[in-house]
């Protein structure tokens, strides 16, 4: 069987169902990817201070998301509540559901080999329509907008445009969008044919480099994934405290001071008035501290448990990732093995190198992204954090300074 060997090619990889193959990565490491890539879809990635990064979109914009409104439709059949988005690009608002997000979330997820799209807030289905959920819900989205406004390839794609102008009105077009995006061929391994990285001397990434770097990353994204469950379960934890158990003790403490003003009130002397209006008063306070504490959690925990929750998203994208990356470089590994063993001509181990090139710029580029922006969103929701801590601390002091006041002229 010697001679059969001599035309061997990199081994397929037997597992059909690993990421590597799904997502199209290995069919295009091994140069089996053909597409026309027009200079739209083109998506650079270039060389920044902190090495490789996905070029900045010239035209950035944000996208608000309102308070959601309930509509009907069916002659009020069937309701369902749909979410205001006005994008700053257009100022034209439009009215989206939970499916419209989830039906672009799973184009992009099949999309973007190597970008992580950000997770949905769960979809709920018991008591869709509480308050509470809703506006939970809402603020889920909010997050999930800002990352996907803030990454600048999922920002300019195609879906994501559609989806952010499409007037709600018109039904027509909505449906030719849908199915245009519906049949994109820029997915999977011809996704990575519309990657455009640095050409030129020193630019080839040294994989030992990459390899290195991207294990550093997988090990702290599992770090991360560990502290992120743990701090989400401590916050939910002090926050249930607060709004049950912190509220009863000191609702119990002022329930103490106004039977003891109760108490001091029989003695109908004039000259005790003062000091019995004044234990009443601080009875209050302690009462009102006490709600004080039950409502806090809504202003400074939840709030990080909303920005934890979209970063497990992000946390759980990472493997499939890495894997693709992997992949490729097991892939090269293989190469040059083949290629010293005389199985493979050179032409086609360079090949090789060259794709697994593109899919490490990408790799890298992705992961200077995701740390961007959680420095930027970690900053700033725990300077928000505390400080809703101090105005929640000065609120309590001041209840506590009134009620030492009402002693001055006992």
């Amino acid at each position: 069987g010697g001679g059969a060997k001599s035309s061997a090619t990199v081994s397929r990889n037997l597992n059909r169902f690993s990421t590597f193959v799904k997502s199209g990565g290995e069919a295009f490491v091994l140069g089996e990817a053909s597409g026309f890539v027009k200079d739209g879809d083109k998506l650079c990635v270039v060389l920044g201070g902190r090495g490789p990064e996905w070029q900045g979109d010239p035209y950035p914009f944000q996208c608000s998301i309102e308070d959601p409104t309930k509509q009907t439709k069916f002659k009020g059949m069937k309701s369902y509540i749909a979410y205001k988005l006005v994008p700053s690009h257009t100022g034209q608002q439009v009215h989206r559901r939970y499916k419209h997000f989830d039906w672009l979330y799973g184009r992009l997820a099949e999309k973007f080999p190597v970008i992580s799209v950000p997770h949905l807030p769960e979809k709920q289905a018991t008591g869709r329509f509480e308050e509470d959920f809703i506006s939970k819900r809402r603020k889920g989205l909010a997050w999930w907008m800002d990352h996907m406004c803030s990454h600048p390839v999922l920002a300019q794609c195609d879906a994501f445009q559609h989806f952010l102008t499409c007037p709600s009105t018109d039904e027509k077009a909505w449906k030719q969008g849908k199915r245009k995006a519906e049949r994109d061929e820029m997915v999977g391994a011809n996704f990575f044919l519309a990657i455009s990285v640095p050409t030129g001397p020193g630019t080839t990434l040294d994989l030992q480099e990459v390899e290195s770097q991207v294990d550093g990353f997988k090990a702290f994204t599992k770090k991360m994934d560990e502290s992120t469950l743990q701090l989400n379960h401590t916050a939910n934890e002090f926050a249930r405290k607060q709004v049950t158990g912190f509220k009863k003790e000191y609702q119990k403490v002022g329930h103490s001071f106004k039977c003891l003003s109760l108490a001091f009130e029989l003695d109908q002397q004039a000259f005790s008035a003062g000091l019995n209006q004044a234990i009443a008063f601080t009875a209050d306070a302690y009462d009102t501290i006490g709600e004080l504490f039950a409502e806090q959690p809504r202003q400074d925990l939840d709030p990080v448990m909303d920005l934890l929750a979209l970063y497990q998203g992000h946390l759980a994208n990472f493997p499939d990732i890495i894997h693709v990356q992997k992949g490729a470089l097991t892939k090269v590994k293989e190469s040059k093995r083949h290629v010293e063993e005389g199985k493979m001509e050179v032409q086609k181990a360079e090949g090789i190198q060259e794709r697994c090139n593109i899919i490490s710029f990408a790799t890298l580029a992705e992961i200077n992204h995701f740390h961007k922006i959680r420095v930027r969103d970690f900053k700033s929701q725990m300077q928000h954090f505390l400080q809703q801590q101090i105005l929640f601390f000065q609120k309590v002091t001041q209840k506590l300074e009134e009620a030492l006041h009402k002693y001055d002229n006992v």
